[in-house]
Order: C-alpha cells, then structure tokens, then sequence
C-alpha cells in the first residue's frame, strides 16, 4: 500500500528533501507532496500564467490563486497531511493547509516544537498526532505501513 502523503509547512529550509531521502532509505511506500518548494516560482507563477500584474499586490493576488490550486488539489488526493511548524517565521499557511485538512477530514499530524505548544494547542487537540520532529512523523507513517 502506498500513502500520499501531503508535506504542508514552510518552505525556507531543506526539512521536505530531507525526510524524502529519509522516508526512502527506509523503503517506505510514500508518494510526497507539498507545496512548490521553489520560492521564486512560487511567487512569479500569477505572472507567468496571467501576465504582468498592475502592482504588487495583484502579483501576490495571482500567484496565491495557482498555489491554492495546487494545494487544493494535492491535499484533497492525501492520504494524511504532515504539518510542520518551525520557530524562524510566520506560519500562517502551515495552518492554513492543518486547518483543512481537519475540516476535511484527513488525517493530521502536527509537527511543532516545544515553544508552540500554546499557540497551536487548539490544532494539537484535533491533529491524530503530534510530535516536535519530522523524524517522529515519519515513524508514525513507518507504524501504519507495518
């Protein structure tokens, strides 16, 4: 059995690449997704489909639409979403994309460290799990595969 797994989270460090070649070395059946992962791409696509913007907030406005797009898409297609909080930034879409996955009914695990368990203790009461590493998520997906 394969899991689709949704990777939801920032995307300013290499944390989805290392738990790919994590999740392969140990033979795990995961197809994983997530958000573009490219920062650049992700914030020209609205141009590079739509054409030049009238301003920057038009700009944002378009590529926020293609992103939604795929997020949509690759999230309504997992088997579970992994959500990753860090520390450094805002993380407005990481809960954004933990929000929809609970109101649709996937799976959830919350990753987040130490110092947000208050802010994010109302996600954590409605995630499947939660756990402080990316690690720790990818032993929960390694005990449903057994």
């Amino acid at each position: 059995m394969e899991l689709i797994v949704y990777l939801a989270g920032q995307i300013h460090d290499d944390w989805r690449e290392q738990f790919r070649q994590k999740a392969k070395e140990r033979g795990l059946p995961l197809i994983l997704k997530g958000p573009q992962e490219n920062h650049d791409r992700s914030d020209d696509i609205g141009e590079q489909i739509k054409g030049k913007q009238p301003n920057p907030v038009y700009r944002d406005q378009a590529a926020s639409e293609f992103n939604n797009l795929r997020t949509r898409i690759w999230m309504e297609k997992a088997d579970v979403v992994i959500a990753l909080f860090g520390e450094k930034y805002r993380q407005w879409n990481t809960a954004m994309d933990a929000a929809t996955a609970i109101q649709s009914g996937k799976p959830l695990i919350l990753v987040r460290p130490e110092g947000l368990v208050h802010p994010l203790k109302e996600l954590a009461q409605r995630a499947q799990v939660v756990v402080e590493t990316p690690d720790q998520a990818l032993d929960a997906l390694a005990y449903v595969l057994e």
